[in-house]
């Protein structure tokens, strides 16, 4: 294994990279942001496209929750929302990105990551990942629930932000009012 020097007289930014598809970004994403955006001279939040899920929320509209979200948490060029397809190995590489950024709720979540870690350092074996546990009240939260909760008429307003609790709102109430329509 190669030994790094631990200085150097040109030192390259440390940029990571925190991706998935965020539909919708919760507060626990919000907490892992802030952590990862301390450890990191620029956290860059990529926003999947997701061909494998079908998402409530079109890609467009999850970049700018996610940039509304992490508005005023760090100095604007530290952390950047981008969108990306494909790899995101590849993405890595195009952003020069040294780490990846995931959050980890519990042992399940655990066991996939790492599962993914060790297939992406066989992709590209230079960028570390960095696994961030989510503040303790903020670990059962997941995209998954929230939208399920939402849709069922659930309060999410302790999951989400405020602009995604409208969000979540406005999209549930086309979805039935499509539904009502339907059955009319």
């Amino acid at each position: 294994m190669a030994t790094l020097p631990l200085t150097s007289p040109q030192t390259l930014p440390r940029i990571a990279v925190y991706s998935g598809t965020f539909d919708p970004f919760t507060l626990g994403h919000e907490d892992v942001v802030r952590r990862a955006a301390g450890l990191f001279d620029q956290l860059i939040i990529a926003v999947a496209v997701a061909h494998h899920k079908k998402t409530l929320f079109s890609l467009t509209e999850r970049v700018l929750q996610v940039e509304q979200a992490v508005q005023g948490m760090a100095q604007p060029e530290r952390i950047k929302v981008l969108p990306f397809d494909g790899l995101i190995m590849d993405f890595c590489g195009q952003q020069r990105a040294m780490a990846v950024v995931r959050g980890v709720r519990n042992l399940t979540d655990f066991d996939y990551e790492a599962q993914m870690a060790a297939m992406n350092r066989k992709l590209r074996p230079s960028v570390e990942t960095v696994f961030l546990l989510p503040d303790a009240p903020l670990q059962c939260i997941s995209s998954t629930l929230v939208r399920e909760i939402s849709k069922l008429g659930g309060d999410v307003s302790q999951m989400v932000n405020p602009a995604v609790v409208s969000a979540l709102q406005a999209a549930h109430g086309a979805v039935a009012a499509t539904a009502a329509l339907k059955g009319a």
